[in-house]
């Protein structure tokens, strides 16, 4: 085999402060383990088991409004909450502590079997707003430290109900990914002198070769130092620490951004592709982070159709990422497709 096809090298990850390994010339070696098959299930528009569609009830006896937008609720099955009992203390070398905090879901849409990438911008902005205003609003409570708004999207990431929403999770403590890239930003404003963030922009913008989406206000990329085969990175070109501070020809902006990357993404081989989407914002302890850069990521478990990036050896046993793909060959099938949905019936959405 001639290892010199495709990239192979190590790429430094700034905001994570490790090494990537880009091994793209394993990405078609011979595969005889699992595979996993695009599912395209007969999706209605609304199902009566559904505990997430309007009007339901759900597993507390709960029943959702007859909502027609976005719908936010307290999470019936929470990670944290207000009702955690209090541990028993383990003893040394241990710790623990009330698993406090407040989790809420927010359902997208109505229509059970819509996604991000078929909804319309204008739609995907009252997500966004969503995510605004419960980081706004749960960030002022004393008890939480860090928000973090995500969503979790596919059978394949663990998802049982493919009805559109995402989670919200108020925590006493700060997310590990958000804390080390924090550290890393202001680590560079006092060696550089200058923000990271912005470098990062300006260096995709000096290549152009993985930009996804680029407008006045926000810029979409696969990043140079991409982890997953297909990842994304969508960040707001004006430095703010949480997209709250976005004004509204901003968040416009975000979402289209967010609509244009989820179309390529299912558009990539015509079939909803799954992710994790986490929104990366500065802590919400009462300190100021004038020195963070918030931004959204999309972290895809597929590297081809049908075979996912297994985490193994040397990624929770060494705890680097190796990459199968090339961030520049990823970013130029995601290019190459039509940035209007395949199942758009005349070019609409």
């Amino acid at each position: 085999m001639n290892h010199a096809v495709g990239t192979w090298e190590e790429r430094w990850h700034p905001l994570r402060q490790e090494w990537v390994v880009i091994a793209a010339h394993r990405q078609h070696r011979p595969w005889v383990g699992q595979t996993v098959t695009a599912q395209v299930p007969d999706v209605p528009v609304y199902d009566p088991t559904c505990y997430l569609c309007p009007g339901n009830a759900r597993i507390s006896g709960a029943a959702n409004p007859a909502y027609t937008g976005v719908f936010v609720f307290d999470n019936d099955h929470p990670c944290v909450g207000p009702l955690a009992p209090e541990p028993i203390a383990p003893g040394s070398p241990y710790k623990t502590r009330r698993a406090d905090g407040i989790a809420r879901v927010i359902c997208f849409s109505p229509v059970h079997r819509m996604t991000l990438a078929e909804l319309s911008p204008e739609h995907i902005q009252h997500v966004v707003a969503a995510w605004q205003q419960q980081t706004f609003d749960l960030g002022a409570l004393a008890q939480v430290n860090h928000v973090l708004c995500f969503e979790n999207k596919g059978a394949v990431v663990g998802v049982s109900n493919p009805h559109p929403h995402g989670q919200v999770y108020a925590t006493n403590f700060v997310f590990k990914t958000v804390e080390t890239a924090l550290g890393a930003m202001q680590q560079y404003e006092r060696s550089e002198g200058r923000a990271l963030m912005a470098d990062i922009i300006k260096a995709e913008q000096k290549d152009a070769r993985r930009i996804l989406y680029e407008d006045a206000y926000t810029i979409a990329f696969v990043p140079y130092f991409a982890r997953y085969a297909y990842e994304v990175y969508i960040v707001p070109k004006r430095q703010v620490a949480h997209l709250y501070a976005l004004n509204d020809a901003e968040s416009a902006s975000l979402a289209g951004a967010i609509k244009a990357v989820t179309v390529r993404y299912d558009n990539l081989w015509q079939q909803s592709f799954p992710y994790v989407m986490p929104l990366h914002q500065a802590p919400t302890d009462g300190s100021e982070y004038a020195d963070f850069h918030a931004y959204i990521t999309f972290h895809p478990p597929l590297r081809q159709p049908a075979l996912l990036k297994y985490l193994a050896g040397p990624e929770i046993g060494g705890g680097n990422f190796l990459n199968d793909t090339s961030p520049e060959a990823s970013a130029q099938a995601l290019r190459a497709v039509d940035a209007r949905h395949y199942l758009t019936v005349g070019g609409t959405s």
